[in-house]
């Protein structure tokens, strides 16, 4: 699902992942994430796809926003797991969103 966005500006935060071979509570951890991540002040949306190569943006209102989500409990202890269990690699980017535009097919 493409997420909706507000008239730009607005920041995503884009999240590269390689993932090991352990599946051990990944889904079900990724998936309370997200979940939390929509209660949090600021958030926009999301975009993931979890293959070999993961690739989830999320988007929020405010650099100030972006570092309360990093700085969440519950989001520490599941990144911590993720370094330990989950990811043999993953990239951070932060980016400001200048401009944005799209299309749809009537149907």
């Amino acid at each position: 699902m493409i997420a909706k966005t507000p008239q730009a500006p607005y920041y995503a935060v884009i999240f590269s992942t390689l993932r090991t071979d352990i599946d051990k509570g990944y889904l079900e951890a990724a998936e309370r994430m997200e979940e939390l991540a929509k209660q949090q002040k600021g958030y926009l949306g999301i975009e993931s796809v979890r293959n070999e190569l993961g690739i989830t943006v999320s988007y929020w209102d405010s650099l100030e926003a972006i570092l309360k989500w990093k700085n969440n409990v519950e989001h520490t202890a599941v990144r911590g797991q993720g370094r330990a269990v989950w990811y043999k690699k993953y990239q951070l980017r932060i980016c400001k969103v200048e401009r944005d535009y799209g299309f749809e097919k009537e149907e």
